[in-house]
C-alpha cells in the first residue's frame, strides 16, 4: 500500500477533529473563519472535478465512465438527504433530536468514506492529482467537523461524544483510502465515483450554505478556490 495518500488521510481526519473542536469550544471567530473556507472549499472542489478530474477519465467505454460518476454523484445525495432527514453544512443552531446525530453520523461517515476514495483513486493516475484531490478532501473537512460536533451537541449529547462523531468521520476516510487500495472495484471506478461525490459536495451542498448571504468575502473565497486550481494546473 502507498503511504502517502493513508498519510494524506490521517492529515484530512485531523480536519473533522479540529473543525469539532472549535464547536466544541464555542469559538464564534473560528465558526466564520471556517464558513469563508467552506467557500473557498467549494470553488476549489468545482474546479479540481472539472480541470483536474473530468480530462483524466477514459469516456471511451460508453455510457460507463459517465454513469459511474452519476453513481457517486446520486450515493452523496441518499446520504445526506435520505438517510438523514435533517442535513445541512455548517453548525446546527437549533435543538434536534438524538437520532438526528446518529443519522447525520451514518451519512456523513458514507461521505467520508468517498473522500478517502477520492485521495486513494487522485494517486493512482497521478501524484499531482492525488495532492489536488487531498486538498479538495482537507478544505471541506472543517464545515464537516462543525456539521457532525454541532449536530450531536444539539441533540442534547456531551462534548466527548461530539469529538468521538468526528473521529470516526476521521476513521471513514481513511478506510476508504485502504479499501480503494486493495479492492478492484473501487481501484477500477474510485476516480469516477469521487468525481460524482465531490461534484454533489460542492454544488449542492457547499454552494447553497454560502450564495444567498451577502457577503464580499465569501464571494473572493469561492472564485478564489476555482482559480487556485486553475493557477495549480497551469504551473504543472
Amino acid at each position: 500500500m502507498k503511504a502517502a495518500p493513508l498519510l494524506l488521510a490521517l492529515v484530512a481526519a485531523l480536519g473533522n477533529l479540529l473543525g469539532a473542536a472549535v464547536v466544541v469550544r464555542r469559538a464564534r471567530t473560528g465558526l466564520r473563519f471556517i464558513e469563508t473556507m467552506l467557500a473557498f472549499g467549494a470553488g476549489f472542489m468545482l474546479a479540481v472535478v472539472l480541470v483536474g478530474v473530468l480530462p483524466a477519465l477514459d469516456f471511451s467505454s460508453g455510457l460507463g465512465t459517465g454513469a459511474t460518476i452519476l453513481v457517486g454523484y446520486l450515493a452523496i445525495h441518499l446520504a445526506h438527504h435520505v438517510v438523514v432527514p435533517h442535513f445541512h453544512f455548517g453548525e446546527e443552531t437549533h435543538v434536534v433530536s438524538a437520532a438526528v446525530g446518529s443519522s447525520a453520523l451514518v451519512g456523513l461517515s458514507i461521505h467520508s468514506f468517498f473522500d478517502g476514495v477520492a485521495i486513494a483513486s487522485g494517486f493512482q493516475s497521478t501524484a499531482a492529482l492525488g495532492v489536488l484531490m487531498f486538498l479538495a478532501v482537507l478544505l471541506h473537512k472543517l464545515p464537516e467537523g462543525v456539521t457532525i460536533a454541532s449536530v450531536v451537541l444539539a441533540g442534547g449529547r456531551p462534548g466527548r461524544q461530539a469529538v468521538l462523531a468526528a473521529l470516526a468521520l476521521g476513521f471513514a476516510t481513511v478506510l476508504g483510502v485502504v479499501l480503494t487500495e486493495v479492492a478492484t472495484p473501487l481501484a477500477t471506478h474510485g476516480l469516477a465515483l469521487a468525481a460524482g461525490a465531490t461534484l454533489y459536495v460542492a454544488a449542492s451542498n457547499l454552494v447553497p450554505e454560502f450564495q444567498n448571504k451577502r457577503r464580499a468575502d465569501l464571494t473572493i473565497s469561492f472564485f478564489g478556490g476555482a482559480l487556485a486550481v486553475i493557477a495549480l494546473e497551469m504551473m504543472r
